[in-house]
């Protein structure tokens, strides 16, 4: 049987959870969600998707589903209407290819926004980010490490842009 997508074989479309930094070459997509009761949402997008959360944290909850090239993040918002969209972007494979990525976006006329060894959504990154003529912020990220849980980390100070939750190192 062959595989519709060559990152995800047949083997894993099983929904195991993928490989924690996208192979060599390869990307994915990240949507990160705001979300108005988290442990709902975390047991539909569970079902929904198949697939255990990969990092569940007070606050935030990241699933990275084997069968698809999606990272799904999910930041807790209580109060305030859920399903809004905080940002979107491409989780890439390393620094080198962040870098590619702001050079062809900077050859292509475009504004970007470079932050290097971040702590941001519980990991260090490399990223940079761009905005849509809509005002929708992109981001294509690279992560260089997990950050070790600690009980005095903010709940909602997961990956948006230009916020305090992104702490340079």
């Amino acid at each position: 049987m062959s595989s519709c997508c060559p990152t995800h074989p047949p083997s894993v479309a099983t929904g195991a959870s993928a490989p924690a930094v996208p192979p060599a070459g390869t990307a994915r997509v990240h949507l990160h969600l705001h979300v108005s009761d988290l442990a709902i949402s975390r047991e539909f997008y569970r079902r929904f998707l198949s697939a255990e959360p990969v990092k569940d944290r007070p606050g935030y909850v990241k699933f990275l589903p084997g069968w698809v090239p999606l990272n799904l993040a999910l930041s807790a918002h209580p109060g305030t209407p859920g399903g809004a969209v905080s940002h979107v972007g491409i989780e890439v494979d390393g620094a080198a290819t962040v870098a590619a990525r702001v050079a062809a976006a900077k050859a292509a006329g475009l504004r970007v926004r470079v932050e290097t060894a971040v702590d941001c959504c519980h990991s260090n990154q490399d990223k940079f980010w761009v905005r849509d003529p809509d005002g929708i912020e992109w981001e294509i990220y690279a992560i260089n490490h997990d950050l070790p849980e600690t009980p005095a980390a903010p709940a909602n100070a997961c990956c948006a842009p230009n916020t305090v939750g992104c702490v340079p190192r």
